[in-house]
């Protein structure tokens, strides 16, 4: 599956996928080490990153070490909104004991500000 070129449409489901399976006997990730790989993704027009924007709405991890995340964006025509559920998902297979990953960008609910972390708001100056 590419997504080269490819622009999420505003209620219409835009998946990106990355990983592999884990080997038989790696022990799986915790939610800690996913949401550390989360913070390393950034909009490029904002200096927070997605994490603590409030851009990854929630996340589970099997027992396979299988990660499904849905994520949102701050607006629908973000100039990246093509590219970053894969910059996310590409993040969270990069961690050790984490398998297949599968984000979904979501539409409803829609973001907003409110969603951000406590840290996100005050590098923003909105505290």
């Amino acid at each position: 599956m590419s997504f080269d070129n490819a622009a999420p449409v505003e209620g219409e489901d835009f998946m990106a996928m990355a990983g592999e399976s884990l080997a038989e006997g790696v022990a799986v990730a915790g939610e800690d080490a996913v949401i550390e790989a989360f913070r390393t993704v950034f909009d490029p027009e904002i200096p927070v990153n997605i994490y603590d924007l409030g851009l990854v709405y929630g996340f589970t991890i099997d027992d396979r070490g299988g990660v499904k995340a849905e994520m949102s964006l701050t607006a629908p025509g973000c100039p990246v909104a093509g590219e970053l559920p894969q910059w996310v998902a590409d993040a969270a297979a990069k961690v050790e004991g984490i398998g297949e990953v599968e984000v979904k960008l979501v539409w409803e609910p829609g973001w907003t500000p409110e969603r951000m972390s406590e840290d996100a708001k005050l590098a923003l100056g909105m505290m």
